[in-house]
């Protein structure tokens, strides 16, 4: 069985379908008067410190081991990590332990969870600036993944992409880096969900699906 991945880092032995690409939104970012910056995304944080250098000076809670291995890897300091790869988990954890914080949450322009209007709605004081936004990769119809493929979707706009560019065989089984994108999958599709929020995580649960299904 063919597994693809449709995130924009290609992986040995997999085959690769970026849908989405990623554009700078702002020329700039000013950084007072906050102490801590959040982000959600790998991107996000690979953005805020292309835009301001000194991005990487100030603490950031992230979401997701990805995001926190991408800030640590280009110099930043994680304040803090969240448990589940979901907006709303780290949200609650930001206004238990970091409510005398003053966050600026760098985004991409579509988010699947308003973190500062649940945030502010507990007090705590957080504002916000769209950093990049997103767009589909647009494909021929004869690049299509092969009937019977296993198709790895590391957010909800892959799946949105993926959509927008070829109708769903019922022969694809899915698998998703959390229940946050899997709500995004259609209805009658097969899917797994990854044991870890990791691009790694995914083709290790691809892979087991391709070799259970070949001893079948």
């Amino acid at each position: 069985m063919s597994i693809y991945l449709f995130s924009s880092t290609p992986k040995k032995g997999i085959i690769s379908l970026p849908m989405i690409s990623f554009t700078l939104y702002k020329k700039e970012i000013h950084l007072e008067p906050y102490d801590t910056l959040l982000f959600t995304s790998k991107q996000a944080v690979k953005s805020a410190y292309t835009l301001n250098i000194q991005a990487k000076n100030i603490p950031a809670l992230a979401i997701g081991s990805a995001t926190a291995k991408q800030i640590v890897s280009l110099g930043g300091t994680i304040l803090y990590q969240a448990k589940e790869f979901y907006g709303k988990v780290l949200s609650e954890e930001i206004i238990k332990k970091f409510k005398q914080k003053r966050i600026l949450y760098l985004r991409p322009k579509v988010v699947s969870f308003d973190a500062k209007a649940f945030l502010q709605k507990a007090g705590v004081f957080i504002e916000e600036e769209i950093i990049y936004e997103t767009s589909c990769i647009c494909y021929a119809p004869e690049q299509k993944p092969m009937k019977n493929a296993i198709l790895i979707f590391t957010s909800p706009s892959t799946i949105k992409c993926f959509l927008r560019n070829f109708d769903w065989d019922e022969s694809y089984t899915a698998v998703v880096i959390g229940k946050a994108t899997q709500k995004y999958l259609p209805l009658e599709c097969v899917y797994e969900i990854a044991n870890e929020a990791l691009i790694s995580s995914c083709i290790e649960k691809a892979k087991e699906i391709s070799l259970t299904s070949n001893t079948k």
